[in-house]
């Protein structure tokens, strides 16, 4: 038993000095990458395309890059907003990792990316572990996943620097408690923001990119207390190896199978991406990247 876990912090601590790497030099070309986690079907695609949306607007450069375990539904979504978009296929596993991201930015994130918002696995268990090299952690919860969601996650709302909640507009409809929710976010995480939000009727539009822009400026970004005591404990970042966390992958997926690397993107035809971006020591996530005809996003604002 002992051996899983010198195994798992091993490879935890692989993926942090990756991140770190990662982190380092997106920020010294202007990027701030704000990793999404949530369940599935809590309505962050949804968000994340009026986001995009309106960052066109603002003239803000950002690029997404969205995680599934198949189907490149949501890059097609999130196309439409005009701006670059890629599709990560994982082939099962549950969660992106540092090195992963890495290797899927390389020649492909445009070089005046200022936000670069990463729709992690829908998940709260496996990503909650891995950091990305982000500079925001943000988690969402809809209306409908119940008020205990924090309790129930404590690791993913414990870590995280920003708490959405989505679907604002059906709250009354699923008698959702708003004053539990933030007091059960209170008990995981003091102090952290909360922020209501609905993608149907436009409620709180804009906020997350808000904090985005200011998490790259380094203002104003919450340091989570359980992310304080694992950085006192030597761990980076505030992972906490093994809470919430029992198994590696789980998935039956091996490193360095030598899965094949086919490309599929989504947005304007930048092929240029930043200078030896830390890629993985494995290949089971399959990267989809070769344009699709009937996907014609709109020149990214300048």
């Amino acid at each position: 038993m002992c051996r899983v876990v010198d195994l798992r912090q091993a490879v935890l601590a692989k993926n942090d000095d990756a991140a770190q790497a990662l982190r380092t030099g997106l920020t010294a070309r202007g990027t701030t990458v704000v990793n999404l986690l949530s369940s599935p079907g809590s309505g962050k695609t949804a968000l994340l395309e009026r986001e995009l949306l309106l960052a066109r607007e603002r003239s803000v450069p950002v690029a997404a890059l969205t995680a599934d375990l198949a189907t490149e539904n949501d890059a097609l979504r999130l196309a439409r907003s005009g701006v670059p978009v890629k599709q990560v296929l994982t082939d099962g596993l549950c969660h992106l990792e540092a090195g992963m991201l890495g290797r899927h930015l390389d020649g492909w994130l445009p070089e005046d990316t200022r936000i670069l918002f990463v729709e992690n696995v829908g998940n709260l268990v496996c990503p909650a572990s891995y950091d990305l090299g982000e500079s925001l952690r943000v988690v969402l919860a809809s209306v409908t996943e119940g008020e205990d969601k924090p309790l129930k996650y404590p690791t993913a709302f414990g870590l995280a620097q920003l708490v959405v909640v989505t679907k604002t507009d059906i709250a009354h409809a699923v008698e959702f408690d708003e004053a539990a929710f933030r007091a059960n976010v209170e008990r995981v995480n003091p102090g952290v923001e909360i922020i209501m939000t609905s993608a149907r009727r436009g409620e709180g539009l804009g906020l997350l990119l808000d904090r985005a822009l200011a998490a790259g400026d380094g203002t104003g970004t919450h340091t989570p207390v359980m992310a304080g005591r694992q950085q006192a404990q030597g761990h980076d970042h505030g992972h906490l190896h093994g809470h919430d966390h029992g198994h590696l992958h789980g998935h039956g997926h091996g490193h360095d199978h030598g899965a094949d690397d086919h490309h599929h993107h989504h947005g304007p035809g930048h092929s240029h991406g930043p200078d030896h971006l830390p890629g993985p020591d494995h290949d089971h996530d399959h990267d989809h990247a070769h344009p699709h005809p009937h996907v014609r996003p709109a020149a990214q604002p300048r």
